[in-house]
């Protein structure tokens, strides 16, 4: 059902935003304290049973010099250098197979999945651990509240920052056109990908479906399902420490990087959906600073447009592609 505002109000919801004063210094900080590591970014050409495309086992350094894990896919005999997407993955998933990744490079595009630190144990495997799970706090289980009694220990932290350099990786790659980079996800990769649009202002375009990560306090007091729920669950158990963990959660909030994002952007939305609720997802639509438009699926929940949405951002960024020739 229809649970949140009506359509005609969510077109203008535009929420104060809950910004702290060092939040641009905070990410600053973390990005040259993570850049005084080198990339380096490794392609491993990996034989495999699809014929029509070159697939590389990538890893490169991401927060504090971590190794993370990803795959390149390209067109075979391919001429020229690509325009590339950079896909983020959904809560619990990791980079998969290869085989799992195959649209897009057959629509012409090169294709750097991220895998996602110490998530693919849930619906898609994984390989890379999270090598630093600071903080200490008791946690609820999930990824959620790992660490978010402190903004510098806080799992997203580190996540948003391998985030950006994954988008590094793939301009530093000479098969890919590095002013051609695009910023993919859905759900907590929908959220990333907004992350990584409000830190890096030289990508082509951002796709964020049904995000993640957005307007925490109306999420988690809007709805009960999970993975907002190890939120409120943490914070029902731990009844003192609620303004710490917003005040936490401010330094990640999509709707304060959507209002530093300039990139053009396509977003998605379900109205009937009870994960990530349609005001959450207008909010970071209406503060996202960009060119931006939104593709509206009135009677669907988390799975949102599913191929009808991808033949929609197929279209789109051939656009974005032909705009940036």
């Amino acid at each position: 059902m229809h649970f949140d505002l009506p359509l005609e109000q969510l077109q203008t919801y535009l929420p104060a935003r809950s910004e702290p004063t060092d939040f641009d210094a905070f990410w600053t900080e973390t990005l040259e304290q993570t850049r005084a590591y080198p990339l380096e970014a490794t392609f491993v050409p990996v034989q495999t049973a699809l014929r029509t495309l070159d697939v590389c086992d990538v890893t490169f350094a991401g927060y504090g010099g971590q190794p993370i894990k990803g795959w390149l896919l390209l067109p075979k005999n391919h001429s020229e250098p690509l325009p590339c997407i950079v896909e983020y993955i959904g809560y619990g998933g990791g980079r998969g197979l290869p085989l799992e990744w195959t649209l897009f490079p057959s629509a012409g595009y090169a294709l750097l999945v991220m895998d996602t630190r110490g998530q693919g144990s849930t619906w898609r495997t994984g390989d890379t651990p999270d090598s630093e799970p600071q903080g200490g706090n008791p946690q609820v289980p999930g990824f959620m509240t790992r660490g978010i009694l402190q903004p510098h220990t806080y799992y997203y932290r580190r996540l948003f920052t391998d985030a950006v350099r994954a988008v590094e990786v793939a301009q530093s790659h000479p098969a890919v056109r590095s002013s051609q980079v695009f910023v993919n996800g859905g759900s907590q990769g929908g959220g990333i990908a907004l992350a990584v649009a409000g830190l890096v202002h030289d990508l082509a375009g951002v796709i964020s479906d049904v995000p993640f990560l957005c307007h925490f306090p109306r999420a988690t007091t809007l709805v009960d399902t999970l993975p907002y729920g190890e939120i409120s669950a943490f914070c029902r158990r731990h009844r003192d420490k609620v303004d710490a963990v917003f005040q936490t959660l401010s330094y990640f909030d999509g709707l304060n990087f959507a209002a530093r994002a300039k990139n053009p952007a396509l977003f998605s939305v379900g109205l009937m959906d009870d994960i990530c609720p349609p005001s959450t997802v207008f909010a970071a639509f209406n503060h996202y600073a960009g060119t931006k438009e939104i593709r509206v699926y009135p009677f669907n929940n988390h799975e949102g447009g599913e191929a009808f949405h991808i033949l929609e951002k197929l279209r789109w960024l051939e656009q974005q592609s032909l705009a940036r020739a």
